[in-house]
């Protein structure tokens, strides 16, 4: 079996170590259910649910080794995966800092137990995790009588924090990226090769981070959107020329624009001319479609550059479900019947697993999500605030401010660079007044979407149904 991946929200991972690492030198326990994710890249799991084992109650001194969980406990915890379609980890901790591994005892204690717990787990992996201060290692067993290990824990809050069983080698300079690599190191930079990146809509604002991610050196791109490239938004294409929009004007529309350049190759093309050897998965249909949407469950970073309600929706389930931060930007010049322009603005809202839910702060608007989910036939006899025919002013350096600042996010967020005590509220950029700020996000305890409550698709996995279009 291939090595599996751990993603942990920074709140939880925070809970486990205060009650692992509490100052008395000594072992303690716990459990974390958690969800799982398939992909090309493998398995990887997303804690969801952790479980402190008391002290003297559930983690008692131990019949062949030191310590042990109690039987009652982990049958409680076992059941409780097994019914929430959840994997099973236990837990528990060792001294040192930067390296931790299994003693013998604790395999052996794995290789008597994990039988029955798989049997009761009808189908779900069940393992284990010992923790340093600073390491993590993983046992992980698997229905089909399989085991792999564990190769890195992502800690996702508003910076990512990666942990091994063992410290990692620095890696090779590249001449190329020296300058930028003299800021977060050639380890950095090779943290940014083995980064798979995804941005929901290559427009105005979508193309301008495929060209600043691509620059970056990031190794890895997941690009969805279905429009091609016409004559009015050339000026907002990054590096788009006008052979990509113009064609004979005797062929039939029909004909044109599909000789017309897809943004996403437009994108791809700008990325590979920054960095020739980046993978691009580069997908000229809606991110609706749940075939599409799949491509994106196992990124390491999503940009959202779409403002339709259903790919709000759509990033935002993801980021919790499957543990993955991102980004959503946009620009707005909202005018009056009358053309006065109003207050010309961009925003970058970072969104985690545990912070700026796009639901609980109102940024999904259900009237917007029914009018976008009735067919195009059926509009015709609707009135429409948002009428698609009507364009909407919008400029290119709007859309690079807005762009850059989310760029600078995710670059000090992936390589851990930012300050433990940095703004964590959504930046706004008011063109008119020339004045930054902040709107701080709120996170509403009973969400579906973000909460840890029983009904919430937070670190689900795959065992939760995203909200794609019906039959995409």
């Amino acid at each position: 079996m291939r090595p599996w991946r751990l993603t942990i929200p920074a709140g939880l991972h925070a809970e486990l170590q205060r009650h692992l690492f509490p100052g008395d030198g000594d072992e303690h326990g716990a459990v974390i259910l958690a969800g799982t994710c398939e992909s090309d890249r493998g398995l990887r799991l997303v804690a969801r649910e952790l479980h402190l084992a008391k002290e003297g109650v559930d983690y008692v001194p131990g019949k062949r080794g030191y310590r042990m969980l109690k039987a009652e406990f982990i049958q409680s915890k076992i059941l409780r995966a097994r019914d929430r379609r959840l994997a099973y980890l236990a837990i528990h901790n060792h001294g040192g800092t930067n390296s931790v591994g299994f003693s013998g005892t604790d395999l052996s204690s794995h290789e008597r137990g994990y039988p029955a717990l798989l049997d009761i787990a009808r189908g779900m992996p069940v393992g284990a995790l010992v923790l340093a201060r600073s390491a993590v290692a993983g046992d992980l067993w698997f229905p089909d009588g399989a085991r792999a290990p564990l190769s890195q824990a992502a800690i996702i809050g508003h910076r990512r924090q990666l942990l091994f069983p063992r410290p990692h080698l620095e890696a090779t300079t590249v001449e190329m990226y020296d300058r930028q690599s003299r800021l977060f190191g050639d380890a950095g930079q090779e943290v940014l090769r083995r980064t798979r990146v995804g941005i929901v809509g290559l427009g105005g604002a979508g193309s301008v981070l495929a060209e600043l991610l691509g620059r970056l050196g990031v190794g890895e791109f997941v690009l969805a959107d279905p429009d091609r490239a016409e004559e009015t938004n050339l000026p907002r294409l990054i590096a788009a020329r006008r052979r990509d929009a113009t064609v004979s004007s005797w062929l039939p529309e029909f004909v044109a624009r599909r000789l017309r350049s897809p943004k996403v190759r437009m994108a791809a093309r700008n990325i590979r001319r920054a960095n020739r050897h980046a993978r691009i998965d580069a997908v000229a249909r809606d991110f609706l479609d749940a075939d599409v949407a799949a491509r994106f469950t196992d990124c390491d970073f999503l940009f959202l550059a779409a403002d339709t309600m259903g790919a709000r929706l759509l990033f935002n389930a993801i980021v919790h479900q499957y543990g993955i931060p991102g980004i959503q930007v946009g620009a707005k010049v909202p005018v009056a019947e009358d053309g006065t322009v109003g207050s010309v603005f961009c925003v970058s809202r970072m969104v985690t697993p545990e912070q700026g839910c796009l639901w609980c702060n109102g940024l999904i608007n259900p009237a917007r999500l029914q009018d976008e989910a009735v067919p195009e036939a059926a509009k015709q006899g609707y009135a429409y605030v948002d009428d698609p025919d009507v364009a909407a002013p919008s400029v290119v350096t709007m859309n690079a401010i807005a762009c850059a600042h989310a760029a600078d996010d995710f670059l000090f967020h992936l390589t851990g660079l930012k300050y433990d005590d940095a703004e964590t509220g959504w930046f706004r950029w008011n063109s008119r007044r020339a004045l930054a700020g902040y709107d701080m996000p709120r996170r509403d305890a009973d969400c579906a979407e973000c909460s840890a409550r029983e009904h919430s698709r937070w670190g689900m996995g795959d065992h939760a149904v995203l909200p794609t279009r019906l039959g995409g």
